[in-house]
């Protein structure tokens, strides 16, 4: 039997999909394309704002209308938070939540052979990596968080702070490195929280990692600021495969707002961390620090003098080479949903325009600060009209003529 797979959402999401699809193969299963008519059809959803949810139930009817017989199985956050509102969906087969996940592959293959299955696993880890890409594999090392920020209900999509031993997941930053793959990206839901169930801690978990032989990049998709240290900034910058491209959710440049929302830092504290990074890893004609931070516009009080206080933070002190922007979404169950003072969406627009356009000139200059400089680049395998690409170790994307041989190395260049 042919089966597709949809996955929406984060990095995290992607990398339980293609765990579930090698299982599935391994079974039997054909994977095909989601528009070739598939029999079976396994969705990934994500519920990080109300669009998503949208665009999820959107996905399951499409595929219901396009193949009426096909089974349909749902899973990831949306799952969990929703999952008799997915179940009253037409065409839906089964529904599994987000705690649910080691049950998708005997459920399906169940169905397929005609048999019953029923179990219970709630709040076990799955683990997951990525595969079927010559250059990166995502490596998920941690799931859900304790954190529960006032705007979030993935920590209720997700459950508690998680993760299997260090020891487990060597296993399979090996299995990836006989692959080929040369780099691998670190996800989780609360990445730096890894160790919370096992007693260990994020960094002996990337000192090991550091040791496996036949991966020579790492990325960390996603940090919190204060699980950062400056012990671990000294020993990724010391020379191993860690690369300078950090991704840091600041969600708000305003001390009011960060309270608010129940984060765990200010912004001094935030400045003082991206100061020190800088510090201990940029020296004159190399690299700069590529920074991704992610902000939330239109929080509940927010006003216009409260927003621009972020917009000079980002301007003015912080100066990243991105701005992942996103409007606030009012999500049921949090205690932000049922604050009375709500930002109108027309003005939440506004604010996203403007950071946008901040976003465009910061990554300009970042990109301008990086030209004449020595960097290595790992090449990948996608032909674009005889061109190839591939990412510097500070996540600058170089283009350059296709050459297949450069497919999966990591090659010298003068940006």
């Amino acid at each position: 039997m042919r089966i597709s797979f949809i996955t929406l959402g984060c990095k995290l999401n992607y990398a339980e999909t293609s765990t579930y699809e090698r299982e599935l193969l391994k079974e039997g299963l054909e994977a095909v394309p989601w528009t070739k008519g598939a029999d079976i059809f396994l969705v990934n959803t994500c519920t990080v704002t109300e669009h998503s949810d949208k665009k999820s139930r959107n996905i399951i009817r499409k595929l219901h209308r396009q193949n009426p017989d096909a089974l349909i199985f749902v899973t990831g956050c949306y799952a969990q938070l929703k999952k008799a509102e997915i179940e009253a969906i037409e065409g839906v087969t089964a529904v599994f939540g987000a705690t649910e996940k080691s049950l998708i592959v005997p459920s399906i293959m169940a169905k397929v052979n005609g048999q019953e299955f029923c179990a219970l696993d709630m709040g076990t880890f799955f683990p997951a990596f990525s595969s079927g890409e010559r250059t990166r594999s995502f490596l998920k090392v941690q799931d859900g968080c304790d954190y529960k920020c006032h705007y979030c209900t993935v920590p209720y999509a997700r459950g508690e702070s998680r993760n299997i031993p260090i020891a487990e997941i060597i296993p399979q930053a090996e299995a990836i490195a006989a692959e080929g793959i040369k780099e691998i990206v670190l996800t989780g839901v609360n990445t730096g929280d890894f160790g919370r169930s096992t007693g260990e801690t994020f960094f002996e978990l990337i000192r090991q990692l550091n040791e496996v032989e036949g991966i020579e990049r790492y990325r960390i998709s996603s940090i919190e600021p204060n699980l950062l240290t400056e012990e671990m900034i000294d020993w990724i910058t010391s020379g191993t495969k860690f690369l300078p491209h950090y991704h840091i959710p600041l969600q708000s440049g305003c001390d009011t707002i960060l309270k608010e929302m129940g984060r765990r830092y200010d912004t001094a504290a935030f400045a003082h961390k991206i100061d020190y990074i800088r510090s201990r890893t940029e020296v004159p004609g190399g690299p700069k620090v590529f920074f991704g931070i992610d902000v939330i516009v239109g929080f509940p009080g927010e006003t216009d003098e409260l927003f621009m206080e972020t917009y000079s933070f980002l301007r003015d002190v912080l100066r990243p080479a991105f701005i992942h922007i996103f409007p606030y979404s009012r999500r049921a169950g949090t205690p932000a949903a049922s604050r009375k003072d709500q930002v109108q969406d027309c003005v939440k627009t506004k604010r996203v325009q403007m950071l946008e356009a901040l976003c465009d000139e910061l990554h300009r200059e970042f990109i301008e600060s990086n030209k004449g400089v020595a960097e290595k680049v790992l090449f990948e395998s996608t032909d674009k009209n005889g061109m190839m690409e591939g990412y510097t170790g500070n996540y600058i994307r170089v283009s350059r003529e296709y050459d297949p041989d450069l497919i999966g190395k990591i090659v010298d260049v003068t940006l």
